[in-house]
């Protein structure tokens, strides 16, 4: 194992500004370090809380924001002694913007994870702005902790949309390992576009079956590849004729994970993420893992 693959399993890190809506992602962040058996880092990162609540304000000669947001970051660390004794914890607190100390220390990191959203603002609805630039540019895996669903449903899933997205499949599968859970593996698929005509014409029932058979070959194939390094994961695999994204939010109402790759797309204003992930960030209905599906030098 070489230097950088032991530095990057050493922990997993959670990015905490100190606010109630970051408190999911720091306990679920103690959760993934101590099932992966590594330390976990609390980086809070400038600007420690732009928005305090109104309980915060100090009157002239009061804490610093400095100073409140190393007390915020020192309750985060008791809180996760309380909930995972001997776990080892490093706390950071950094002048550097949030969304771009969490990508450089992420590259490093076994595992990122990040909330929703953090001081005010509709947390199931809206993903903040740190998430989204984290999620567009980091070059490992992140986990986005969503969903309010406490009872564990066994099952991990994973969107696949062809063999490019192995090594999403493979932390899937990893995951499952882990948590002792069934892994699904969806492949969502579409009638092909008919341009010429307008309206499209209809398939023929032998085209369809055609094309729902080549659909389910795709999730078959995938597994079969990486079933042999994971003997004991029990695997079902899934073709369904439905956009993608509709389809995983609706299967991630009975998932503990859903797993998909992080597929971006080079813009002029910089990565942005596809469309699929996107919806599932915000509506998925459990924590979204994504994991990079090619290195690319991040610009947070």
């Amino acid at each position: 194992m070489s230097d950088a693959t032991a530095s990057r399993k050493s922990r997993v890190l959670v990015g905490f500004d100190g606010s109630a809506r970051a408190l999911p992602a720091l306990d679920r962040a103690a959760d993934e370090a101590v099932r992966r058996g590594t330390g976990l880092e609390i980086l809070c990162g400038w600007p420690w809380g732009r928005l305090p609540a109104p309980d915060a304000a100090t009157a002239p000669g009061g804490p610093s924001l400095h100073q409140m947001s190393r007390a915020s970051l020192d309750r985060a660390v008791a809180r996760v002694r309380s909930r995972a004794d001997g776990l080892s914890i490093v706390p950071t607190l950094t002048t550097e913007a949030a969304a771009r100390a969490l990508v450089r220390a992420g590259r490093t990191a076994a595992l990122t994870v990040v909330g929703t959203r953090g001081h005010g603002g509709f947390g199931e609805l809206l993903l903040g702005s740190v998430t989204l630039r984290v999620a567009a540019h980091s070059t490992g895996p992140v986990l986005v902790v969503r969903g309010s669903a406490t009872n564990e449903r066994n099952c991990v899933l994973v969107g696949l949309e062809s063999e490019a997205d192995l090594g999403a499949l493979r932390f899937g599968f990893e995951e499952a390992v882990r948590r002792g859970a069934t892994l699904r593996v969806l492949h969502a698929w579409r009638y092909p576009a008919t341009p010429s005509m307008c309206p499209p014409a209809p398939l023929e029932w032998d085209d369809v079956q055609l094309l729902a058979k080549s659909a389910e070959a795709v999730p078959q194939y995938a597994v079969a590849a990486l079933r042999p390094a994971y003997p004991g994961v029990v695997v079902d695999t899934v073709a369904m004729c439905l956009g993608a994204g509709h389809a995983l939010t609706e299967a991630s109402r009975t998932a503990d994970l859903v797993v998909v790759s992080a597929h971006r797309r080079a813009r002029r204003l910089g990565l942005q993420l596809g469309p699929v992930t996107h919806t599932l960030l915000h509506h998925a209905h459990c924590p979204v893992a994504l994991v990079p599906d090619a290195p690319h030098s991040p610009t947070a």
